[in-house]
């Protein structure tokens, strides 16, 4: 029976002098790859110190099948290859539930955290779900009182008083109604992944 518990990697990676900037780079791509799979929980990479060449990067999944799902994909074999030349890998290491996470390898700095930022059309939408009734609504209240109003003036009348309303209160209100829905994984059909790979 395959354990419940979550597995983190913490894997060694020397790299090339001259080549950090590539290396943070095709590490933030391969955070983008991971995101997409089931049972990924999270990822991140330190530094030893800021002048070394010695990187330790740290990925976690939910639980052992989920890890071995995405080590054997054909995703993460195309992404270590596309760096094969600029590092070699030096230590590797699984460790289960959250001490992962606490377990320091030396002294480390954080180079760059992980962001998640939702498609931008799930941005639209989460924008338009509360501007369109309160617009409605601005417009229905204030029409009696500047219907006469110069076009330009009219606009800029409601525009000044549903600014505030969108970023102090609605919009902040819709982000975290729909934050499971806007952070959901992003899965491409696997005949799709497959066809992409083949052509790789």
């Amino acid at each position: 029976m395959a354990s419940s518990q979550s597995v983190t990697v913490s894997i060694a990676r020397t790299v090339l002098p001259g080549y950090h900037r590539q290396f943070a780079a095709w590490a933030h791509a391969g955070q983008e790859l991971a995101r997409e799979w089931p049972g990924y929980l999270g990822s991140g990479w330190v530094r030893t110190a800021p002048e070394s060449d010695e990187w330790h990067m740290l990925y976690r999944f939910a639980d052992a099948e989920s890890l071995k799902a995405w080590d054997g994909s054909p995703e993460r074999r195309w992404w270590t290859e596309s760096a094969a030349e600029l590092m070699e890998i030096t230590r590797v290491e699984h460790r289960t539930g959250i001490e992962g996470w606490f377990e320091k390898p030396g002294g480390v700095s954080v180079s760059m955290p992980e962001t998640v930022v939702p498609p931008r059309w799930k941005q639209a939408v989460s924008i338009f779900l509360p501007f369109f009734p309160l617009s409605l609504l601005a417009n229905f209240l204030l029409h009696p009182l500047i219907k006469e109003w110069p076009l330009p003036l009219s606009v800029l009348l409601t525009v000044c008083l549903l600014t505030p309303l969108m970023t102090y209160i609605f919009l902040p209100a819709s982000i975290r109604l729909l934050r499971p829905w806007l952070h959901a994984a992003r899965k491409l059909p696997r005949r799709q992944l497959a066809s992409h790979y083949s052509r790789v």
